[in-house]
């Protein structure tokens, strides 16, 4: 049983002819020194305990300052590499809209080339066809107009056609080129 020092304090001993009884006096030293040896051993054991509870607080707290400063070092990669993300991204969208631009431009200056052509074909086309459809009668065919004779061979790809009343042979398209005259007849109509 331990005592408290106010239960010390008021301990009344017994008192006998030449003072105090020595049995009860012997017997409250022994209660005190057993109370004192109580309390001194749970004293040593409260102060070991506190000496762990200290180390453990400081490896704690340790971690804790570990912990936060990859908690943080984490979040400044994690924004590192969304930014180095968003430029790279900017980067792609840029070449890509350069590229697209390029490609329009090559493409337009293409169709403009092409249609420069086609117009240049169709006024071509008009005007051979202006030429042929002002011919004088003379050089048109005629159903009575026999052909005399056909060759090939002073210009291949045409046909030399030598008619009955004419003084000289005319040099008139293959029926390949009279297709094809047909055909650009047909674009510039």
């Amino acid at each position: 049983m331990a005592l408290t020092p106010v239960e010390i304090r008021h301990i009344q001993l017994k008192r006998g002819l030449f003072g105090y009884r020595k049995a009860s006096v012997h017997r409250m030293m022994d209660d005190i020194a057993d109370s004192f040896e109580t309390v001194w051993r749970e004293r040593s054991q409260l102060v070991e305990r506190v000496e762990e509870l200290e180390t453990e607080v400081t490896r704690h707290v340790e971690l804790e300052g570990l912990l936060r400063s990859t908690l943080v070092s984490a979040e400044r990669a994690s924004q590192d590499l969304k930014e180095a993300a968003r430029r790279e991204a900017d980067v792609i969208v840029t070449e890509a809209n350069a590229e697209a631009r390029k490609v329009m431009r090559d493409v337009i200056s293409e169709k403009e080339a092409l249609m420069g052509d086609v117009r240049r074909v169709q006024a071509l086309l008009r005007s051979a066809l202006s030429v042929v459809d002002e011919a004088p009668a003379e050089f048109t065919e005629s159903p009575a107009a026999p052909v005399v004779a056909t060759t090939t061979e002073a210009h291949p790809g045409w046909t030399v056609e030598t008619r009955g009343p004419q003084p000289a042979p005319m040099v008139v398209p293959a029926p390949a080129a009279a297709a094809e005259s047909e055909e650009f007849r047909k674009l510039a109509g």
